[in-house]
């Protein structure tokens, strides 16, 4: 190949990788992956209150702000969401009072509310569940699937993220309970 042909290939290969980066960062992209040491992107999900007892409230991850978190985002139609859901629960229960906030953001299609909440009753499921009818989540955590958990630490960092169902309670019991012990970060002096 001549060398004004590579200097061709050079420039069309890099011309092809900044446009992606520019697609990317215009279209709403974190810049790289969500992983352990990332720090958790916002998201913006409603709380679905029971029938009749009230409207629903905006949380994002500024909702949290200060706590630990675990962060599942699942959909009703999902077997291993529906698998899972019981060792979230206990996680919950075993954590909560010491702190640990478990939320739960279902990406089910929009109108699925009352789906949503007859899945919360019928699972008995006590932590929090909102919904992001827009599913944008998925892309801001940049999910594989569902179920999908990210372990945030007090400061907003993601400590931990697990792909599918298939984690045991034991397993994320010491980091849970790590989170929880760690101090909440100093106040920011603007």
């Amino acid at each position: 190949m001549s060398s004004s042909r590579q200097w061709i290939v050079v420039g069309g290969v890099t011309v092809a990788l900044v446009g992606l980066l520019a697609f990317g960062a215009m279209s709403g992209g974190t810049g790289g992956p969500i992983v352990p040491g990332s720090v958790a992107p916002d998201f913006t999900a409603h709380t679905i209150p029971d029938s009749g007892a009230g409207l629903p409230e905006v949380r994002g991850i500024a909702s949290y702000r200060g706590k630990p978190i675990l962060l599942n985002i699942w959909a009703t139609w999902c077997g291993p969401c529906r698998e899972e859901m019981p060792r979230i629960e206990t996680l919950h229960k075993e954590l909560g009072a010491d702190g640990l906030m478990v939320v739960a953001v279902s990406i089910d299609n929009p109108g699925m509310a009352d789906a949503i909440r007859e899945f919360r009753r019928e699972m008995q499921l006590t932590f929090e569940i909102v919904y992001d009818e827009s599913g944008k989540i998925r892309d801001d955590y940049q999910t594989t699937g569902v179920p999908e958990t990210f372990l945030i630490d007090r400061s907003g960092v993601v400590r931990r993220r697990l792909i599918g169902s298939s984690w045991t309670v034991s397993e994320q019991r010491a980091l849970l309970r790590e989170l929880v012990a760690e101090p909440a970060p100093a106040a920011r002096q603007d």
